[in-house]
């Protein structure tokens, strides 16, 4: 079974594998290829738009993108530093439980489609929801993840849309009820999330049969979503 997870906008700018991209064995290394290919049409007034940031930042972006297959490499989950990673700790966690994340939890990712905790990634920026990349991996997600006997879906809506759910998928979902109205909990939801993957991996769950003894921050499991009431 496996777990989907989304990234962290921040990221880390270590090199600590001393292992160029272009020399690892990453499985979807043709398909990013095209992704790079199709960076190299872009014009550079158009970069702002796709980087969302200062024309400055945006070319800076944009080229180390590009040269992506000379960049040294550090494990995706050294690399992330989002709500999210700081809440699950990695650092915390025993070999087995490193070995166990690293087993059962996919990533999903702009540029690279999918990768696993310990997958060697080089630093990059490229949101999912851009240059109809989320339809760049659909068909090529959805086949990686087919044969899964069960596919736990932790990923935000933007990142949902990557791949077509089959009737191994589960979704689960962070709400906040205020006033009697259920609204997604957004933001807020991401400690939780970070939280809630510690747990998961600190007791190596497989299922959701044992989400009812988690509980941060108000966030309880009733059998479907984990759920906040003001």
């Amino acid at each position: 079974m496996k777990y989907l997870i989304p990234p962290s906008e921040g990221k880390l700018k270590i090199k600590s594998q001393k292992v160029k991209f272009k020399d690892t064995n990453f499985i979807f290394k043709n398909h990013i290829k095209q992704i790079v290919t199709l960076l190299e049409l872009i014009d550079e007034e158009d970069l702002t738009t796709i980087y969302g940031t200062s024309e400055e930042k945006s070319l800076t972006f944009h080229r180390q993108n590009e040269d992506i297959f000379n960049s040294q490499c550090a494990f995706a989950i050294e690399r992330y530093t989002g709500i999210v990673y700081k809440n699950l700790n990695w650092e915390s966690f025993l070999e087995t439980e490193k070995i166990f994340m690293d087993k059962h939890f996919y990533i999903f990712s702009g540029l690279f489609g999918m990768v696993t905790p310990l997958t060697l990634i080089p630093d990059y920026k490229l949101k999912m929801n851009v240059l109809s990349l989320d339809h760049h991996w659909k068909d090529i997600l959805t086949n990686a993840l087919k044969d899964e006997d069960l596919v736990i879906d932790l990923l935000p809506q933007v990142h949902r849309k990557a791949y077509k759910p089959g009737d191994n998928v589960k979704k689960i979902d962070f709400f906040v009820i205020k006033k009697g109205k259920k609204s997604s909990a957004g933001h807020f939801g991401k400690a939780v999330k970070g939280q809630l993957i510690n747990y998961i991996v600190k007791n190596k769950i497989t299922s959701t049969d044992k989400f009812d003894s988690f509980e941060f921050d108000g966030f309880r499991w009733d059998g479907k979503f984990f759920i906040k009431d003001h």
